[in-house]
């Protein structure tokens, strides 16, 4: 009984509680850590964009041929346009996210707890929980920065109009439709994004426990600490799985929700006249444009982005719960 209880609280201490970080180091570090990764993965997303909102008559029809024409027309800047408007608005949402799901996570754990359910069950209802509730939180701030940087991505793009920056965007939209046309789609991002979220999280956090089970640990018996090359890869694991299941679920409403977003006020279409338009073109293999690019983003972010986490949440500890940690390792 005596091993099982110190397995356990080891294997329960792989994943840091909110109270136990340094909130000023975790968010400071985690602003340069997480704009690092925009920088490298931002491209994937400006041709995810590009490829979901081109017309039936576009000859660029596949992300190669995209990155093609984009590098030939503008070079490199040209994929990274609306790049200032998402590290400008990155930064406010990413509080608001990584703050509601870290107090969410470990208020639904304590939920969650007098029903006795099974590790991996438990983790998948936490982080989805806390996933969900954090995607709604950072959607008041997301949402206009998404409608603009979507618009600059596609800009003289498949007939789409040019602008003079992100604030040319802004201003255009709010002469045309006020502010709630910074907010256009913002329904159907929180239809979105918030299930994206929570089945992300949820798919991250069982998928862990269950590839941890598989390695032995956790199982009630003596066990050393897992090495960092051991844990580095289990959460890269699961951010992969995690990304595969998202994209799956989710690309039909992201199709639809850039669509509406990237749309000129001249021409406003209802949801449900954009998704018949996709089907009448191409069938229900249109709900699904941009697939490619948006499974190797959504593994490659979730990916990058859950090791950069990880690792901010672990070099954030107090030194109290460093010195506990390896208490339970070396008994």
């Amino acid at each position: 009984m005596e091993s099982s209880s110190r397995s356990s609280a080891a294997f329960h201490q792989m994943e840091i509680n909110w109270d136990k970080l340094d909130k000023t180091k975790f968010y400071v570090v985690g602003a340069g850590i997480f704009t690092g990764v925009t920088v490298a993965l931002y491209p994937v997303s400006l041709v995810k964009t590009r490829l979901q909102v081109a017309s039936r008559d576009t000859a660029e029809r596949s992300a190669i041929s995209v990155i093609r024409s984009t590098l030939k027309s503008d070079g490199i800047p040209g994929l990274y346009r609306g790049f200032g408007t998402v590290i400008t608005g990155a930064i406010p949402a990413r509080v608001f996210f990584l703050t509601a799901l870290e107090t969410t996570k470990v208020a639904a754990l304590k939920m969650v707890e007098p029903f006795r359910l099974s590790e991996p069950t438990e983790a998948a209802i936490a982080n989805g929980v806390a996933g969900m509730t954090a995607s709604l939180c950072a959607q008041t701030v997301f949402v206009p920065i998404d409608v603009i940087s979507q618009k600059m991505m596609v800009q003289g793009y498949s007939g789409y109009e040019k602008y003079n920056g992100g604030l040319d965007v802004a201003r255009r939209i709010i002469k045309s439709d006020g502010i709630r046309g910074l907010y256009r789609g913002f329904g159907l991002s929180v239809i979105t994004y918030s299930p994206s979220s929570a089945v992300w999280w949820a798919s991250y956090g069982s998928s862990q426990r269950v590839i941890w089970r598989l390695l032995g640990h956790g199982s009630g018996t003596e066990e050393a600490a897992p090495s960092p090359w051991t844990l580095v890869s289990v959460q890269a694991a699961g951010g992969i799985f995690a990304g595969a299941m998202t994209s799956c679920i989710t690309t039909p409403l992201d199709t639809v929700k850039t669509r509406l977003q990237v749309m000129g006020h001249e021409k406003k279409l209802a949801t449900r006249e954009v998704v018949q338009k996709l089907i009448s073109e191409e069938g229900w293999k249109g709900l699904y444009r941009g697939f490619g690019p948006r499974f190797f983003s959504m593994s490659a972010w979730g990916t990058s982005m859950i090791l950069a986490y990880e690792y901010l949440s672990k070099n954030s500890l107090s030194l109290s719960l460093s010195l506990s940690l390896s208490h339970i390792y070396d008994s």
